[in-house]
């Protein structure tokens, strides 16, 4: 957007923990320069206990790192501060604030998120229609799959993204369990109500999905209209909440009532 951005971000620590060393190490070189032991570990040089011991220091700590959000956003934020302000050919602070993120439990509240994301150049008047919305993901979905002869195939689908994997069922892979044409329909179906501003048509396939998700039409459309107002913290039905606040040790449910409404 003008002033700000939105990600939808997935964070796999199982896959993270499971990465050798030297996976680690080459993430991390991506991003810095590391330090004297990795760069030799990396060169294949051999390195002594007490060298070997302190690298594995560093290795731990820079695993935790790649799968942090704080640290995601951190990374992200002075990438574009940077070159914001070599175009303006300025220096000091870019950003207003820390960023705000809310917890998304299930696959109700993901589908909600994204679509409010992808359709925010839509309602700010940037883009007429999802696929001509610029920086976003359902630009790159809507491009690739007029290329893929299987749309909803994971494989065919935009490498960089989580895919859409299909409906829930037995071994289900990893990525967003519904169909890709099935959100795409979804996220034209909430945008055009949006824009007209009245209900219309829905079609099968859409309500099929709201009914699916657990979720009210009024409802999605308040969602996918404010998603960031209608949810604070965590976004999900009641039991996923109550179950992310007790591992959390938290003595409250924040938002509660909000989640109930919407989730039912």
């Amino acid at each position: 957007m003008s002033n700000h951005y939105h990600v939808v971000l997935h964070i796999d620590k199982k896959q993270a923990d499971q990465w050798s060393d030297l996976e680690v190490i080459e993430r991390w070189h991506s991003i810095f320069k590391g330090n004297l032991s990795s760069q030799k570990f990396i060169r294949g040089e051999v390195l002594d206990s007490a060298q070997r011991a302190r690298l594995q220091m560093f290795i731990d700590e820079w695993r935790a790192r790649l799968c942090d959000i704080s640290w995601f956003m951190r990374i992200l934020n002075e990438s574009i501060a940077r070159e914001a302000n070599s175009e303006d050919q300025c220096t000091g602070r870019f950003w207003e604030g820390r960023f705000k993120s809310q917890a998304l439990l299930d696959e109700a509240a993901l589908t909600a998120c994204m679509a409010y994301v992808d359709l925010n150049p839509v309602r700010a008047q940037m883009a007429d229609t999802p696929e001509q919305s610029d920086h976003t993901s359902i630009k790159k979905r809507s491009e690739k799959a007029k290329q893929s002869q299987q749309v909803n195939h994971p494989n065919q689908q935009v490498k960089e993204l989580h895919p859409f994997v299909g409906n829930p069922r037995q071994d289900m892979p990893d990525g967003i369990q519904m169909r890709l044409t099935d959100y795409l329909e979804l996220v034209d179906w909430t945008g055009r109500i949006h824009r007209e501003d009245k209900r219309g048509a829905i079609s099968e396939n859409a309500e099929n999905i709201l009914i699916r998700l657990g979720i009210d039409d009024s409802q999605w459309l308040d969602m996918t209209s404010n998603f960031e107002e209608c949810f604070a913290t965590f976004a999900g039905n009641e039991q996923r909440l109550r179950s992310a606040c007790e591992t959390l040790n938290y003595q409250r449910s924040p938002g509660l009532s909000r989640c109930r409404a919407a989730f039912g």
